[in-house]
């Protein structure tokens, strides 16, 4: 984060969407935008299965998930969760499959 509350964090990827957003050629501006949310899904998975990745290498380097959780500014659970591939908006019982099935 800035330190100074009024400078502004600067965001790539928002950046990124930004400069799709001020095209000015109409044909062009629709296709930039079609493009973008027809990638996104993908980015996301990109982004989530890059973070648990890192996670683990985190821990396998001997962080302490208190540690882990305050690099990603988040709970020691919710990063111990990230670790196991549990998504925020997905919650599954440990041992459970993604189609409900129980893995035991």
């Amino acid at each position: 984060m800035a330190d100074n509350p009024e400078e502004k964090e600067v965001n790539p990827l928002m950046e990124a969407i930004q400069s799709i957003l001020d095209t000015k050629d109409d044909a062009e501006w629709a296709q930039k935008v079609e493009a973008a949310l027809k990638d996104l899904p993908e980015a996301q998975k990109m982004l989530r299965e890059g973070r648990q990745e890192r996670v683990k290498d985190w821990k396998a380097e001997g962080k302490s998930w208190a540690e882990i959780g305050r690099i990603l500014g988040v709970s020691r659970q919710r990063a111990q969760a990230i670790a196991d591939g549990l998504s925020g908006s997905v919650r599954r019982k440990r041992g459970e499959k993604t189609d409900g099935k129980s893995t035991n």
